[in-house]
């Protein structure tokens, strides 16, 4: 979910100039409350919620009433019901939201096979070999608009632009159910009065650490000398900002994306301090993981976890392995080592754990010794269990009952971001 409410709105006219582009970036708008609100139309105008609706649940997708009112996603429901007490609180839907995330993915794939999905609700398309079947980048545009809108009765907003970074965000400012143009010649005026924020990978720690030396435009960085951008962001994230604030963005569309990591987290329903069901949980989850990683044929290089305390304070650490694994017991061993290595002030709100740096298993042959040969035939049998019996009809011992006694509310394995 974006974190704009559709104030400072922008949309082309509908003779803008598109030369020079070929780039679409398409976004759902408000995806989860747009398709609750399309299968209950009493909830239009109203300020919706889609979220936990008991307990700890945080904000998966709100609509732009909600919105309006400073409402965002991964807030606490609790936190975002008092800053608008009038809204309504819905469950969130998950099957039903693949099923018109397909169908809007199958209306892009219609007029070309260049899509580069980023998640659920919103892909990179690159139209500048369908020019003769369609018409231009422009028109492209407004069709699928109409086509989307007609055969899912759900809006989207479309930035169509040179690059998939300025295309990206064209998408943002025209929200909600808009189309911004930006042909290629106007790309530098267009992204000069932008914040630095709004450039992609520059996160609130970098942001401030331009603002708090003048930076605060594009158009700032512009006038900036490369030396200085380097001593502030580091070499690497200099040079992508300098090229990035020139309109230079030499990514094509990947057709073919390699899932990058995998993860679960529960949130508690109280708060935690016994370190040994936190261990447990943290073990849960690594199982969990491990079980999807077989599932999809990867193994993983690094684990890292997650824990969020009391106060919201969130940390993450992370820890290469020695090779690469798909076994549940490794991952749940590697996050407990670095879970104790962890100052911990106050009582544990939240802990995840995520497998990164995947590769298809088997990827670098069998080492000569395999030390997880034992636990990779017991997780097998696990696996096969479950395909037969369900999820969770086998599982270790030293689990059984935990949930029970921690309250957790019910895994997230982090959906695809609304």
């Amino acid at each position: 979910m974006g974190r704009g409410d559709g104030s400072g709105r922008l949309v082309s006219p509908d003779d803008a100039d598109d030369s020079g582009t070929g780039i679409l970036h398409v976004d759902m708008d408000a995806f989860y409350a747009s398709v609750e609100i399309l299968d209950d139309p009493s909830l239009r105008g109203m300020p919706i919620i889609v979220g936990g609706v008991e307990g700890r649940g945080v904000v998966s997708s709100a609509s732009y009433e909600a919105r309006r009112f400073g409402v965002r996603s991964a807030m606490p429901v609790a936190q975002a019901l008092r800053l608008c007490p009038a809204a309504i609180v819905v469950a969130p839907h998950f099957p039903r939201y693949l099923e018109l995330s397909a169908q809007v993915m199958r209306i892009f794939h219609d007029v070309t096979p260049l899509v580069e999905p980023l998640s659920i609700d919103e892909a990179f398309l690159d139209v500048r070999g369908a020019r003769r079947l369609w018409g231009s980048p422009g028109t492209i545009a407004r069709t699928l608009r109409r086509r989307i809108l007609e055969e899912t009765g759900l809006t989207c907003s479309v930035g169509v632009a040179a690059t998939k970074h300025v295309a990206k965000m064209a998408s943002t400012i025209s929200k909600p159910d808009g189309l911004l143009i930006i042909a290629e010649a106007d790309t530098a005026t267009f992204l000069a009065p932008r914040s630095v924020r709004a450039l992609w990978g520059v996160g609130p720690k970098s942001a401030e650490a331009l603002e708090a030396r003048g930076i605060r435009t594009i158009g700032d960085i512009l006038d900036t000398p490369r030396a200085v951008l380097d001593r502030v962001m580091g070499p690497a994230m200099g040079e992508r900002v300098w090229q990035l604030a020139r309109g230079i963005d030499v990514r094509e569309i990947e057709t073919d994306r390699v899932e990058k990591s995998v993860g679960h987290e529960e949130t508690f329903r109280v708060d935690i301090s016994d370190d040994d069901t936190l261990r447990t949980e943290l073990r849960r989850l690594a199982d969990r993981v491990g079980a999807r990683l077989r599932k999809n044929g990867w193994e993983a290089s690094t684990v890292s976890i997650k824990v969020r305390f009391a106060d919201f304070t969130t940390i993450t650490r992370a820890q290469a392995l020695s090779d690469p694994t798909a076994v549940g017991q490794r991952l749940g061993t590697a996050a407990i080592e670095l879970f104790a290595q962890l100052d911990r002030p106050l009582p544990v709100r939240l802990v995840g754990v995520r497998a990164e740096k995947l590769r298809p298993a088997g990827g670098g042959g069998m080492p000569l010794w395999d030390d997880d040969q034992e636990w990779r035939r017991i997780e097998g049998a696990l696996d096969g269990a479950a395909e037969r019996f369900g999820s969770g009809a086998v599982t270790r011992a030293t689990l059984l009952g935990s949930r029970r006694d921690v309250g957790a509310m019910p895994s997230n394995p982090r959906p695809p971001r609304p």
